[in-house]
């Protein structure tokens, strides 16, 4: 009797009351329930293999023109060799004009650089010219000159391709000149120095040819020794920085 009455107490006895639910959050409103801050992270990788994509191209077109010519040198060549479909080729650079007149102006700018960075290991005192003028004729024996070299003479028989071949090589032209009179130290300024490191040029560029067919490395050391004497007998030298 008593476990029936404690039975009823408990079927009685009023249970708890549920626990409220909690407030909802507002929804988000406008354009802030579309920002997704993962996005920028997702353009960065794209950007990147875009650069990557064209900086392949940029290597495989100089490395296709020293290898196999302008003839040989097609956007189905450059983009087999830099690993990328032809679409993605002719999406950075439409034709093979524009791939290889951008291919040489790249490696002409990289060496350009190197050559700066090279300046600062240069020794001094009288060794100084000689090292300086195998450096030039290093710069005209070197990739960037032997793929030019393909460009200026396809152009000289193409007018269209001769209309982007100039004038990059006016810069090239430029940009080695002055090349020359940092790393000789002179002032350009005096009598007979600006004849004098063009003939450089021309100079280095002659032996560049000359190194085209055969090694021409050792008839070329005694060149560079000799005109470096001559450099220092004929320019007006000025301390460098």
């Amino acid at each position: 009797m008593e476990r029936h009455n404690e039975a009823m107490q408990s079927r009685d006895t009023p249970e708890p009351p549920a626990p409220e639910p909690l407030p909802l959050e507002p929804a988000a409103e406008g354009p802030r329930a579309v920002q997704s801050p993962a996005a920028p992270a997702r353009r960065a990788p794209q950007q990147d293999r875009s650069r990557a994509t064209r900086q392949r191209l940029l290597d495989a077109a100089v490395e296709c023109l020293v290898e196999y010519g302008w003839t040989g040198t097609t956007v189905t060549v450059v983009a087999q060799r830099a690993g990328v479909s032809r679409g993605a080729a002719q999406h950075h650079f439409p034709t093979r004009e524009a791939l290889t007149t951008a291919a040489v102006a790249h490696v002409t700018e990289a060496r350009a650089a190197d050559i700066q960075r090279e300046l600062d290991a240069l020794p001094a005192g009288e060794l100084r010219t000689e090292a300086v003028v195998e450096l030039i004729v290093n710069w005209f024996i070197g990739v960037p000159f032997r793929a030019a070299l393909e460009l200026w003479v396809a152009a000289s028989a193409d007018p269209q391709l001769r209309e982007l071949v100039a004038p990059l090589e006016a810069r090239t032209g430029r940009r080695v000149h002055q090349a020359a009179v940092e790393l000789l130290g002179v002032d350009e300024s005096a009598p007979g120095v600006r004849e004098t490191i063009q003939a450089t040029l021309d100079m280095a560029r002659g032996l560049g040819l000359a190194n085209l067919l055969t090694d021409d490395s050792r008839r070329r050391r005694g060149i560079v020794r000799q005109w470096a004497r001559v450099l220092d007998t004929v320019l007006a030298r000025t301390p460098p920085g």
